[in-house]
């Protein structure tokens, strides 16, 4: 492999960003002494700027096709960046036209799907796989045998201003605006939280501004239950430093979720026919993934006897030792 830096692209969502963790600590540790850029998007810059296993964050505007101006000021960028090596972890149709914006003449290694890279990863079956392990196969091809799980123990925020107690718990109650299908709903997150309540902890809603209203919502359902919604306030540092204070995290299939496993937090993560876990669930020993046909049909009971479960004495000890 000729000297030279290396980029990563990984735009999003934010629970495919998190699951990117670990492949690229495994780049990092393949190559320990070259310059790693990450091309990302706008949201995602702050966190990666702190992750120690990048150098430098590139924010990708993401032109539209008919923008000339800012596919070729994109192309510029690439060439210009000098790359020995591109891992495309996106493996998406966009991402693989910047292969052939790379061109014509001498590209850099790709490792991606892009046709006629020199490191692709076949189709076959990779649709079926989870992906933690499509990404493993796809480094694989690369040389990188060994990639760790998704690590979110290195952000550090200071959340004092959220003036939490010391026993509290995450409840994400929203989703993707466009996949109603995937929200459980919001009176059963009620009742969630004035189960925590009772025993003198503290429910603390998180999720996006535009999701003030559900939080106001469940609020009003939850009674005499001390709830906090915390709306479109934290950072994603600030998200990864709370789960990792927390005792525990219960929602919908959505990026929070990946980022409280990813800290450490016990998890519990609830899938309707929307989407598959066995394809894209946080992977841990401290989550528990619960799955209806529709949400609707996961009762409040099985969700605390779950909850229940993971905050035991005996499994709370584990959760410390992993910890």
């Amino acid at each position: 492999m000729i000297p030279g830096p290396i980029l990563i692209i990984k735009h999003g969502a934010l629970g495919d960003l998190v699951q990117a963790l670990g492949p690229i600590r495994a780049i990092r540790r393949h190559h320990p002494d070259r310059h790693i850029v990450l091309l990302t998007t706008a949201p995602f810059r702050p966190l990666m700027e702190a992750c120690p296993d990048v150098d430098t964050v590139w924010v990708d505007e993401r032109p539209r096709l008919p923008h000339v101006r800012g596919w070729l000021a994109l192309r510029r960028r690439l060439l210009y960046g000098g790359f020995a090596r591109v891992y495309d972890l996106q493996t998406s149709d966009r991402s693989s036209i910047y292969f052939h914006l790379m061109g014509p003449g001498r590209r850099p290694e790709w490792c991606g799907i892009a046709r006629g890279c020199s490191h692709r990863q076949p189709a076959a079956g990779r649709s079926s796989l989870h992906t933690l392990e499509r990404q493993a196969a796809q480094l694989k091809i690369a040389g990188i045998a060994s990639v760790p799980p998704p690590d979110l123990g290195w952000t550090e925020a200071d959340v004092g201003r959220f003036g939490l107690p010391e026993a509290y718990v995450l409840l994400a109650p929203g989703c993707a605006p466009h996949r109603p299908a995937k929200r459980w709903p919001a009176e059963r997150f009620a009742a969630v939280a004035r189960h925590f309540s009772e025993q003198g902890i503290r429910p603390v809603l998180i999720g996006a501004a535009g999701e003030a209203d559900l939080h106001a919502r469940i609020m009003a359902l939850a009674g005499t239950a001390t709830c906090v919604s915390l709306a479109g306030e934290t950072s994603l540092l600030e998200l990864a430093t709370l789960a990792r204070g927390s005792l525990a995290a219960v929602g919908n299939d959505t990026g929070p979720m990946h980022v409280s496993a990813a800290a450490g937090c016990p998890t519990l993560v609830m899938f309707s026919a929307e989407s598959d876990p066995v394809r894209c669930a946080p992977r841990s020993p401290l989550v528990t993934c619960l799955q209806r046909q529709t949400l609707d049909q996961l009762p409040v009971a099985a969700v605390t006897e779950a909850l229940d479960g993971l905050l035991a004495p005996e499994r709370a000890a584990a959760i410390r030792l992993v910890l």
